[in-house]
């Protein structure tokens, strides 16, 4: 197996172990780059004495990580409302690896223990034919190699003037394809040319497709997507059919088409080029510098992974799957500590486009159970990505030889302004003004999956809120355009580039444990007064409406109603508000993100990603030796072609009683994108959120204790025009 390589995300590669902890700051800690190319090494030892496997290529490593009551016992967190934690138990540090034999393709999983400083293998598991652990790095960037040097692309790109070295491709997984079989490790590669060095490349789109076998590093076949020509009749296909044709088939005269050049002219972005080949570029001048400042330091702690906050305290880890997972999330409630969130992240996402013509229907990316969030994470820059006073956690996943990839700045933590957090004025003369600034704390990272960049930030508040937001930007998934051709499915963002419609669905796992881990989930309803028309007794205005409240009693997904503005709250029926009566919980925010998916139902995407059939999913936690239920769409993601056994539309089939349990909560939120001309060359971006909100669980608003703090650095912005400031106008 040759050597990793450092990808152009990452720091550096750790081959050896410099030495292997024996004990850990916190049970959730992720496994550091010593422990994982020391877990590569006792698998090889294993593998090589206890096997007849040759040669392996290393897929995933990561934390198998403790039970979730002995994680709480060992941190100290009751499980119930004001009850003590349970006596701490001995905690094994475990591994999970997932590797292929290169020499047959099959796929195996192992379970390692950390004992006495020396990992051991505890199970080695070969999983069923067909199955195919997450898609490498290394096998992206292959991908581009092995298509670079097939003899048919090079002669096909000769015939479009492109030359053999400027050939590039982005590697994606193959979707869905059942012409090809399921034992072959499989990708698609989308093909494009570039001119000169760094220039964006995705304005040279080619007009075919190549299947590259990423074990046997050879394409298998070449797909070449028909076209849409105008006729009296409107837009037509050139081919006969969507269908994909047998691989028997003449791939290129089945499309009736003639070959399409890639457009030429350069859309940069980067700012030498852009001056270079831009007539009449120039950057703006008339921008001046913006610094943030904190002259006393940052106002949060870090004790390894573990942050203070606050009051809010929780624990930051790099995932190679969902990038950033945080867990024990904690509210120090005037003295009293009160679980909220037992582990928070991203759990899927798929990418599903709209063209129905072969073979775009493949592309609907599983961005992170098909590549890994964390494993294309950005090393962060300071002062670019994130500005201010910032903190950085590393991250590192495991390379194909056993070695570990590490990126240095891969969670930036800092603290941002938000506009104001509260404020009221008392308008009558010679009334008082209070306003308080808004303060948060963001955790983030940035993702590079080919064309795009997924910027996740987790926001916690001083009034105990938690947002997740989600920014979408990078560069349109394009293909060739004829210069004529109607366009049906996409926008044509520039002469002869198609930019295809198409969405960005997320599932959010939330394990919440408000204030212990048994809760329950209400359906809240915001409805007329029923029975009570107007000019009634009851609703003599006709504006009366009210809120009304079900306790979810089995597992299911549910659907959003706008016009019951309905909500969801996780609650603790253990414990009750003091002044309300409510149970203490916290509602759910996914207004602005619910998007259903618009693919069929009885479609391929959907088949494979049952976590869009509804925007909330709640079912029991499982655990078992291999952890907690995780991923909606199975743990095995690439070339499925079901929905899993192991997903979520299965697991609620139980219909097991959720109320006053230990639950999980899945929520699916995204966005539809009709491409604008405005989006290219790269798009400005595109965001959306969920909330978590304190109902019922505080006493009163707990920022009311915030300092209200005029700025001294803040000034007018011109010399004349500037009102005086009142006394009684102040911040406090």
């Amino acid at each position: 197996m040759a050597s990793t390589t450092v990808p152009g995300t990452a720091t550096e590669v750790l081959s050896t172990p410099h030495a292997v902890s024996t004990a850990f700051k916190h049970p959730l800690d992720p496994l550091t780059p010593d422990e994982i190319a020391a877990v590569s090494l006792s698998v090889r030892h294993h593998i090589a004495s206890k096997t007849e496997i040759k040669a392996v290529k290393f897929i995933t490593t990561y934390l198998l990580p403790p039970p979730k009551k002995a994680v709480l016992a060992y941190l100290g967190i009751p499980l119930t409302p004001g009850g003590q934690p349970e006596a701490p138990t001995p905690i094994t540090r475990k591994a999970e690896v997932d590797f292929l034999d290169v020499v047959n393709g099959d796929a195996y999983n192992v379970i390692l223990a950390l004992d006495g400083g020396k990992w051991s293998v505890e199970s080695l598991e070969k999983l069923p034919e067909g199955t195919q652990p997450q898609i490498s790095v290394q096998e992206l960037v292959a991908c581009e190699k092995i298509v670079k040097s097939d003899a048919r692309v090079q002669q096909l790109a000769k015939e479009v003037g492109v030359l053999p070295d400027q050939i590039v491709c982005d590697g994606w997984s193959i979707g869905y394809d059942d012409r090809f079989p399921q034992k072959r490790r499989i990708q698609q590669a989308l093909i494009f040319a570039r001119l000169s060095e760094h220039e964006n490349l995705y304005a040279h789109p080619l007009d075919f497709i190549a299947v590259v076998d990423a074990n046997a590093e050879e394409v298998l076949h070449i797909d070449f997507p028909p076209h849409y020509k105008n006729t009296t009749n409107g837009a037509a296909l050139s081919a006969p059919s969507t269908k994909f044709p047998e691989l028997s088939e003449d791939s290129f005269a089945a499309t009736s088409r003639p070959r399409i050049p890639p457009p030429l002219k350069s859309f940069d972005f980067l700012p030498d080029l852009m001056e270079k080949n831009e007539e009449n570029f120039k950057p703006r001048d008339d921008i001046k510098p913006l610094h943030i400042v904190q002259p006393e330091g940052v106002s949060f702690k870090l004790d390894g992974n573990e942050l203070e906050w606050q009051n809010w305290k929780m624990h930051i880890s790099f995932t190679h799957r969902e990038g950033i997972a945080l867990s024990t999330i904690t509210y120090n409630d005037n003295g009293e500590i009160r679980p909220i969130i037992y582990r928070l992240s991203l759990a899927e996402m798929v990418v599903p486009y709209g063209a129905p013509e072969y073979p775009h229907p493949r592309k609907f990316a599983f961005d992170s159970g098909e590549y890994g969030m964390g494993t294309m994470a950005n090393e962060l820059s300071l002062g670019c990505d994130c500005v201010g006073q910032i903190h950085y956690l590393p991250g590192a996943y495991v390379g194909h030889d056993g070695s570990a990839v590490v990126i240095k700045n891969a969670i930036c933590i800092h603290e941002e302004d938000n506009g104001v957090l509260w404020k009221h004025t008392d308008y009558r003369p010679g009334g008082r003004t209070q306003t308080v600034r808004r303060r948060r704390l963001v955790v983030s990272m940035v993702c590079t999956l080919a064309n795009y960049e997924y910027i996740w930030n987790y926001h916690f508040y001083q009034d105990g809120s938690i947002e997740l937001e989600v920014r979408l930007t990078g560069i349109l998934q394009v293909y060739v355009a004829e210069t004529d051709e109607p366009i049906k499915f996409g926008t044509k963002v520039a002469p002869n580039v198609n930019a295809q419609y198409h969405q960005h669905l997320f599932s959010i796992r939330v394990d919440p444990m408000i204030d212990g881990i048994n809760n329950s989930v209400v359906e809240s309803d915001v409805v007329p007064l029923p029975n009570a028309s107007t000019g009634s007794d009851l609703n003599f205005a006709g504006n009366a409406f009210i809120q009304e409240d079900t306790v979810l009693k089995k597992e299911a997904g549910r659907y959003w109603d706008w016009e019951k503005e309905r909500k969801w709250k996780i609650i603790n029926p253990a414990r009750k508000h003091y002044s309300s009566g409510k149970d203490v919980g916290y509602v759910v925010g996914i207004k602005g993100g619910v998007t259903p998916m618009m693919a069929r139902k009885d479609g391929w995407a959907l088949k494979r990603a049952p976590f869009v059939n509804y925007p909330v999913w709640v079912c029991r936690d499982v655990e078992d030796a291999k952890g907690s239920r995780m991923w909606p769409a199975g743990k095995y993601v690439p070339q499925t072609r079901e929905s899993p056994t192991d997903s979520i539309g299965a697991w609620v089939k139980g219909e097991q009683n959720i109320e006053n349990e230990d639950i999980l909560v899945y929520l699916t939120v995204g966005t539809t994108h009709i491409p604008r001309p405005e989006d290219w060359p790269v798009m400005p971006v595109e965001h959306l959120s969920i909330t978590l909100k304190p109902q019922s669980f505080f006493t009163m608003n707990p920022s009311m204790d915030v300092p209200g703090t005029r700025d001294p650095k803040s000034v007018a912005a011109f010399s004349q025009g500037a009102a005086p400031s009142h006394g009684h106008a102040g911040c406090h």
